[in-house]
């Protein structure tokens, strides 16, 4: 079935997408930067820079990190974070509910197999 993907791009080129979206959501669930990365099958320092991007992107953090130390670290969404991620949900559901019928007119004409994705 044909989809969308949906990327917002900022006036100061940020971009926030489908896969910092879902990291976003992983941090959210897991309560930590290293175990949202695990749980994507991604490295850490990927997960942080995405994460530092998107902090940089906005006057106001979306994640703030707990240093470790006897209790551990961890992370989490800010309020503006979470109001940034659901934001970004609205956007995409929109979306894909006003192209509903484009999306299957285009899937009636697509190939099952239209060779390499380029």
């Amino acid at each position: 079935m044909a989809r969308l993907k949906i990327s917002l791009i900022l006036a100061s080129g940020a971009r926030l997408g489908p896969g910092k979206a879902a990291l976003l959501e992983s941090v959210r669930d897991t309560g930590s930067i290293s175990a949202a990365a695990r749980a994507m099958g991604m490295d850490y320092k990927r997960a942080w820079t995405l994460i530092d991007s998107l902090n940089r992107a906005f006057d106001t953090p979306v994640v703030e990190r707990a240093t470790g130390g006897s209790g551990g670290g961890g992370a989490t969404l800010t309020p503006f974070g979470a109001d940034v991620l659901a934001r970004y949900r609205r956007i995409e559901a929109a979306a894909t509910q006003l192209g509903e019928g484009d999306l299957k007119a285009l899937d009636g004409h697509a190939v099952p197999d239209a060779g390499p994705k380029v």
